[in-house]
């Protein structure tokens, strides 16, 4: 059953009217109703894209949170082969949240870590809603470790709205292990290759996008705070989050003018998540495009690359 955003009512009513005449033509073959299903067919492709033609930063928001949008264990299943997943930090536990793994991409070894939400109520408390611990990001640095180590290329999707603020997460040093994490992503002599493909949250992201190359899907957002958050604090009142949303410039588009991310990935009118086997070809093609181009890179370069990367986004901002 197709879930409707907010903004999708109006679609979601002409669609259903749709599915029922088709259930009354199965009951009754002799209905001739095909010109009114096609009517209304047309009509919500005509209004799926006007409503996705010009997504305001509060929309966009809602689509990167999409219940259906495609997850990072989806990614792994369509995009890689022999995936084989690595558990634990080797010192305190193993965090539900945080995939990783040795895989092959296009024949080519990789590691691969990425946030992983879950895809229904028992997956979601497993994953803490995409929500690392501070083992979670422990797990990234061994791991980032050791494709330094055997020089091998990493690819980390981002889908999270933040790390877990928790009671225990920072009494076992929250801050210190995302600090840690975005510190390795810039210390290893491999090329890194970063997708935001959901949400992409506050410090929980940046320890896992601080690379080489970073790419979003077209509806993602990245921000330093969820737009809620962000209200909370500046206006005490979340129900400001559309102003909020407004101010962060979190959309693609926002941050590819500022130089925070590289490239947009298109996503098929109405979003991933109705268009799932497309948007996996569009990632797949984009974590290619941006590997072939560090693939000849010195560790040195590749170092060097990212560090002046990250040191150069105030430049961004002032011309922005």
């Amino acid at each position: 059953m197709t879930q409707y955003l907010e903004f999708e009512k109006p679609l979601a009513e002409i669609e259903g009217k749709a599915e029922e005449l088709r259930a009354l033509a199965r009951q009754n073959e002799e209905m001739d109703i095909a010109d009114e299903v096609a009517g209304l067919d047309a009509k919500a492709v005509t209004l799926l894209e006007e409503l996705y033609a010009d997504l305001t930063p509060w929309r966009k928001c809602q689509v990167a949170r999409h219940p259906d949008r495609p997850h990072c264990v989806d990614y792994i299943d369509t995009l890689f082969t022999e995936y084989t997943p690595l558990a634990g930090d080797r010192n305190f536990a193993d965090d539900h949240a945080v995939m990783g793994g040795i895989a092959r991409f296009n024949d080519r070894p990789v590691v691969i870590i990425g946030h992983e939400k879950g895809n229904d109520t028992k997956s979601r408390i497993e994953r803490n809603f995409g929500m690392a611990r501070p083992e979670g990001y422990r797990k990234a640095i061994r791991l980032l470790d050791m494709a330094d180590r055997f020089n091998l290329p990493v690819i980390t999707l981002v889908d999270t709205p933040g790390a877990y603020p928790g009671k225990g997460a920072e009494e076992r040093g929250q801050s210190e292990a995302i600090a840690r994490s975005t510190e390795k992503c810039l210390q290893i002599g491999v090329p890194l290759v970063s997708v935001i493909i959901g949400e992409g949250g506050s410090g929980g992201a940046v320890a896992f996008a601080t690379a080489n190359r970073i790419a979003m899907l077209e509806h993602s957002v990245y921000s330093v705070i969820s737009p809620e958050g962000c209200a909370s604090i500046l206006w005490k009142d979340a129900e400001k989050m559309r102003e909020a949303a407004e101010a962060l410039r979190l959309t693609a588009q926002d941050l590819k003018q500022l130089g925070v991310i590289d490239r947009i990935i298109t996503e098929s009118v109405g979003g991933a998540h109705r268009h799932r086997e497309q948007t996996f070809s569009a990632v797949g093609n984009a974590i290619g495009a941006m590997l072939e181009e560090l693939t000849d890179k010195a560790p040195n370069a590749l170092i060097r690359d990212r560090r002046q990367k990250f040191l150069s986004l105030g430049e961004h901002g002032l011309a922005a």
